[in-house]
């Protein structure tokens, strides 16, 4: 029996959009033939799948799952090709099925992930294949994320499922208002989209290429060079307070810096609170989209 290769099962998987298990024992039924595998998922109806499986998908929803004390959230990301998939109800109850299995797993990557069961008694990869064929586009589990502490997990969604925020706090506390700020701050970060949580988090590679883009702007605007030093500093230092989320001004109250918040908030409730962790899941981002008109999106559709 022809040695069959992660490798080689990742290839045949993105070349036609078939799941995990079913490119696995195509390429065992074809003893390693890649070509003859492809027509072996065609014979077993996945050449829908196979089809669009070149087709760009940069649409859809990403949801949120958590667990009953806010101690295990999940976040997921499902992609379509169009934004009129995403508001199928057929398609949103797919991405909370996803989202509800991922609060549930063990698995460490989207492969494994995907050939866990769905609640239909199948690999989460046959139902993906199963809607594509329904559905008519290309449909793609892309990431997901299970967050667990022994603190809290709070949770946003926005734009109907554009943007997904968990934000975790470190804390004792078991209080409604801790959860609803860790949900303002989750709110912050949807909106902000800040690159680190605290200062601590930021790398010397970051410091140094920030210093020296500033450092050569401060030059083209004709500074003199004894003063450029002071000047990169200060605007190092504000550039911080930008990209850092417990420097940022609350949105809700700009006279307050989020590290305020959190603080005024410990002292309040009687227990110390850190924001440890931040993930943020924007659908599509990262994904090159084509330049199509709306007459050519929809005569696609009618194919």
């Amino acid at each position: 029996m022809a040695n069959i290769t992660a490798q080689m099962v990742k290839e045949l998987r993105e070349g036609t959009g078939a799941g995990m298990m079913d490119c696995k024992k195509a390429l065992v039924e074809a003893e390693g033939n890649m070509e003859r595998a492809v027509d072996i998922l065609r014979e077993k109806g996945l050449s829908k799948a196979a089809k669009k499986a070149d087709r760009v998908a940069a649409e859809g929803l990403v949801a949120i799952e958590m667990n009953a004390d806010n101690t295990v959230a999940s976040l997921v990301e499902v992609n379509s090709e169009t934004d009129f998939v995403a508001k199928n109800e057929d398609f949103k109850t797919f991405v909370k099925d996803a989202a509800e299995m991922a609060l549930a797993t063990d698995a460490a990557d989207i492969e494994a992930f995907l050939a866990e069961n769905h609640r239909e008694g199948i690999a989460l990869s046959e139902v993906l294949n199963n809607r594509i064929a329904t559905i008519g586009e290309k449909l793609d589990v892309r990431r997901f994320e299970k967050l667990t502490t022994e603190g809290q997990v709070a949770g946003y969604i926005h734009g109907g499922g554009r943007i997904g925020v968990l934000v975790e706090m470190i804390t004792d506390a078991r209080d409604a208002e801790v959860l609803a700020m860790g949900k303002d701050i989750a709110m912050q970060v949807a909106a902000m989209n800040p690159k680190y949580v605290s200062r601590n988090e930021v790398d010397a590679e970051y410091i140094a290429h920030e210093t020296e883009i500033l450092t050569q702007q401060a030059l083209n605007e004709g500074k003199p060079a004894n003063i450029v030093e002071k000047m990169i500093k200060g605007r190092l230092e504000k550039q911080l307070k930008e990209v850092c989320l417990l420097e940022q001004p609350f949105v809700k109250n700009p006279d307050v810096t989020v590290k305020q918040l959190v603080a005024d908030m410990a002292k309040k409730v009687g227990s110390d609170i850190q924001v440890a962790r931040v993930v943020r899941f924007e659908v599509g981002e990262g994904i090159e989209k084509a330049e199509e008109n709306f007459a050519e999106e929809v005569a696609k559709q009618l194919k």
